[in-house]
């Protein structure tokens, strides 16, 4: 991990810059082969996008720098511990590894309190503040077979 120390502090600097420049202090890149390979900052009041988190901003570069939606062999470096929606996005990349500097006490302590989000999914759905529920719908499988059924299709 110490050889991560200079992607670190390269993330730590894009989340100082960003909020120099107006927005949230978080900052990110995916790299592979020790290069960066593509970089991300928290656009989430820039672009009124709440999902623009510095991880997934930089995931999506990643993913069209390199023409994939698999970043296998790729690392995830960020300058916070990522939430539970950014951490959902690097498994879904399947980078190999995340590394972070500040981690959720930090944030909290800035305001940014993930802790609540992990707190949350620790507690069954009935507890949750949203209702989350299955509905009954006309044929709830179909997409799943028409998936099942595409020879074309290309696994994820």
């Amino acid at each position: 991990m110490t050889d991560d120390r200079e992607f670190l502090d390269l993330a730590v600097a894009a989340a100082v810059t960003n909020v120099h420049e107006g927005g949230g202090p978080f900052g990110a890149l995916v790299m592979r082969g020790g290069e960066v390979v593509a970089t991300g900052v928290n656009q989430v009041t820039a672009t009124l996008d709440p999902t623009a988190h510095a991880e997934v901003v930089a995931i999506r570069a990643a993913c069209r720098a390199l023409g994939t939606f698999k970043l296998e062999g790729c690392v995830l470096v960020s300058s916070c511990e990522p939430c539970p929606l950014c951490l959902a996005a690097a498994l879904w990349a399947r980078v190999d590894r995340v590394v972070y500097a500040a981690d959720r006490d930090d944030a909290a302590d800035a305001g940014f309190d993930d802790r609540a989000f992990y707190d949350l999914f620790a507690r069954p759905r009935d507890e949750w503040p949203v209702l989350v529920a299955q509905a009954e719908a006309g044929d709830r499988v179909a997409p799943f077979t028409a998936w099942a059924n595409r020879p074309d299709r290309v696994e994820y």
